[in-house]
């Protein structure tokens, strides 16, 4: 093969290698976005079936809540393809129904209701442009540390209380999965450095959750057992 032939199989190959990428990022985007629907329904199912917050931090319901609307409003302003962000719309709208709840339900009713008008206006100012970019980039830098503030005082929570207690297994596996897949598809369609970061913060720190999810549910499944067969 001629050295002209040589270059232009290279070419194609790369190219071919990066139309894959690309194709498999939008993929991933998109599957997370359908994920991320339900992915904190489960929770929210759970505290309304058994009409409790036991267990879950609401410090760290909130540090979420914050890292999450931080990062939309960035990349939206920031012009970054839907996505690679979509997925934290619908996870900022669970996560505000999990701090509206816990609040409630902790008796807290009339501030309940005043953090969800707070909120709505909070995200109105950071997303129709009265915030400027450096702030917003800003705080999307905050949530490196935010996210594993946030996840691992939920991690101290339930080694505090020997349990998981209202915990989603689901909610925390997905979480787990879709933070992951965040890192591929942050380098792939952003580029940014700090997004990439905070995935990989909190794929670090789902893992955590996820863990203690696994531990718990199989100390407890033999505690069951050990309970029955004294019976």
């Amino acid at each position: 093969m001629s050295p002209y032939g040589c270059l232009w199989t290279c070419y194609w190959n790369i190219e071919k290698v990066g139309c894959f990428k690309a194709t498999l990022s939008k993929g991933l985007g998109l599957g997370i976005i359908s994920g991320s629907l339900l992915v904190k329904v489960p929770q929210i199912v759970k505290i309304l079936k058994n009409k409790s917050a036991e267990g879950i931090n609401v410090f760290s319901v909130l540090l979420d809540l914050f890292a999450i609307t931080s990062m939309i409003s960035y990349s939206f302003i920031s012009g970054f393809p839907f996505s690679s962000w979509g997925d934290g719309v619908f996870l900022g709208l669970q996560t505000l129904a999990i701090a509206v709840l816990v609040m409630h339900f902790r008796g807290n009713t009339v501030q309940a209701t005043a953090f969800l008008a707070a909120y709505i206006a909070v995200l109105f100012a950071a997303t129709s442009g009265l915030t400027p970019v450096n702030v917003l980039w800003t705080c999307q830098a905050m949530n490196i540390p935010i996210v594993l503030a946030s996840k691992l005082m939920q991690a101290y929570t339930n080694y505090s209380n020997g349990s998981t207690g209202q915990l989603s297994a689901a909610t925390g596996f997905m979480l787990f999965f879709g933070s992951l897949a965040r890192i591929f598809t942050s380098i792939q369609e952003t580029g940014d450095r700090t997004m990439i970061i905070m995935y990989i913060c909190s794929t670090a720190a789902n893992a955590v959750i996820a863990a203690q999810i696994l531990y718990y549910w199989n100390v407890e499944a033999k505690t069951i057992e050990k309970t029955k067969k004294v019976r």
